[in-house]
C-alpha cells in the first residue's frame, strides 16, 4: 500500500507498521524491539523502510531473526534502503571500503565514530562467526538516561560541550589480555593514523524524534571548561545513568540474526566473555547529520575532515514523536 507523507502524519504506528507488512514486538520496556514479517534486502518498499525507520526511532534498536540469506552485498544493499551508507570507517579500511569487519568484542560503552561531526545515524550489525557460548552485546538508551536526570543535572549538561577524539581512549578499551599483542598494536596505528577531534553537545536534539539525548561514550575526552579531574568525575556520574540496567537490552545472537541501532540515541557494548572463541560481526553505518544542542549550536570540528567517509544526511523528521 502506497501512503503519502501527509497521510502518515495521521497514522498511528500499528497503523505504520502494518503499511510497512511488519510486526514490532518490545524486547524491553525503554529500549529494544524484535521485528517478524520482513524478508530484507535492498528491494524493500518504501512503506516497509519507513517503518523499520519508525520503529527504530521508538524502540532504539531492532532485531531480525531468521536472515540467514544475508550477505555482504545484500546487508549494504539493505541498508540502503534506509539511509545512504558511508565508507567504512574515517581510519579503518576493508577491501570494499563497504562494509567493516570486525573481530572480537568492543568491551566499553560507546556511540559509534562521535569524533567527528557527521556522527552516522545507524548501525546495521551481522554476526558471520558466532561462539559457543558468550559474545552478546548490549545496548544503553540514552534518551532515557536524559529522560531521568534531575532539574539541575539537565540545566548542567544542556550548557556543557565535550571534547571527542579517536586518539583518546582507544587503548583503554580493548581487553587487557590482548593488549600487548602485535595485532592490537597493529590496530591502534590505523585507528589513529589520522586524527579526529569534535567538539559536540552533551545534549543534543534527536533530528528525527525531537526528543533530547545524551552525546557521551568513550570517545569523549574531557568537558569544555572543566578540569581534567572534574571531567572524570562528571563523566562517570553520567555514564553510570546511561548504563543503568533498566535502560539497557541485552541481545544474545544466533545465525541469521541482524540488529539496527540508532547511534543518535544509544551506546552499545560488545560483552567480551567468549574466551579465545572466534566471533566476528560485519557492520555497514549510515550517514548522519551534524548534532545541534537545545540552544540551535552544532558541533565544532577541531582537527580531521570526515568528508570522504560521510555525507552530512538530510535526517527526515517523523511524526508522533513529542520532545522531552
Amino acid at each position: 500500500m502506497s501512503i503519502t507523507e501527509l497521510e502518515r502524519v495521521a497514522l498511528t504506528p500499528e497503523e505504520i507498521y502494518a503499511a510497512g507488512g511488519i510486526t514490532v514486538h518490545k524486547v524491553g520496556e525503554l529500549i529494544g524491539a524484535r521485528i517478524d514479517g520482513v524478508h530484507l534486502s535492498g528491494d524493500l518498499s518504501a512503506e516497509t523502510a519507513y517503518a523499520i525507520n519508525y520503529a527504530l526511532a521508538a524502540h532504539k534498536v531492532v532485531f531480525f531473526r531468521g536472515q540467514q540469506h544475508l550477505d555482504d552485498v545484500s546487508q549494504y544493499e539493505f541498508a540502503g534502503t534506509l539511509g545512504t551508507q558511508t565508507t567504512t570507517h574515517p581510519t579503518l579500511k576493508s577491501a570494499d571500503n563497504k562494509l567493516l569487519v570486525l573481530d572480537g568484542a568492543a568491551s566499553s560503552w560507546h556511540t559509534d565514530v562521535t569524533f567527528i561531526d557527521r556522527i552516522p545515524k545507524a548501525s546495521i550489525l551481522r554476526p558471520t562467526t558466532i561462539p559457543e557460548y558468550g559474545g552478546a552485546t548490549t545496548w544503553a538508551s540514552t534518551t532515557a538516561a536524559y529522560n531521568q536526570l534531575p532539574h539541575s543535572l539537565k540545566v548542567l549538561v544542556e550548557n556543557l560541550r565535550a571534547v571527542h577524539t579517536n586518539a583518546y581512549d582507544y587503548a583503554e578499551v580493548v581487553d587487557k589480555v590482548k593488549q600487548g599483542s602485535s595485532q592490537r598494536v597493529t590496530n591502534y596505528g590505523e585507528f589513529t593514523r589520522e586524527i579526529y577531534e569534535t567538539e559536540h553537545p552533551v545534549v543534543r536534539i534527536h533530528p528525527a524524534t525531537g526528543e533530547k539525548t545524551l552525546l557521551l561514550g568513550h570517545f569523549v575526552k574531557e568537558f569544555v571548561g572543566l578540569k581534567p579531574s572534574e571531567s572524570v568525575a562528571l563523566f562517570q556520574l553520567l555514564q553510570a545513568r546511561v548504563i543503568k540496567l533498566e535502560n539497557t537490552v541485552r541481545w544474545a545472537w544466533e545465525a541469521g540474526d541482524l540488529a539496527i541501532w540508532d547511534n543518535q540515541a544509544t551506546q552499545h557494548y560488545g560483552v567480551s566473555d567468549y574466551g579465545t572463541q572466534a566471533r566476528s560481526v560485519h557492520r555497514v553505518t549510515l550517514a548522519g547529520d551534524v548534532p545541534v544542542d537545545v540552544h540551535g549550536e552544532s558541533s565544532r570540528i577541531i582537527k580531521g575532515d570526515a568528508s570522504e567517509f560521510s555525507i552530512v544526511a538530510d535526517i527526515e523528521r517523523l511524526p508522533g514523536f513529542a520532545a522531552n
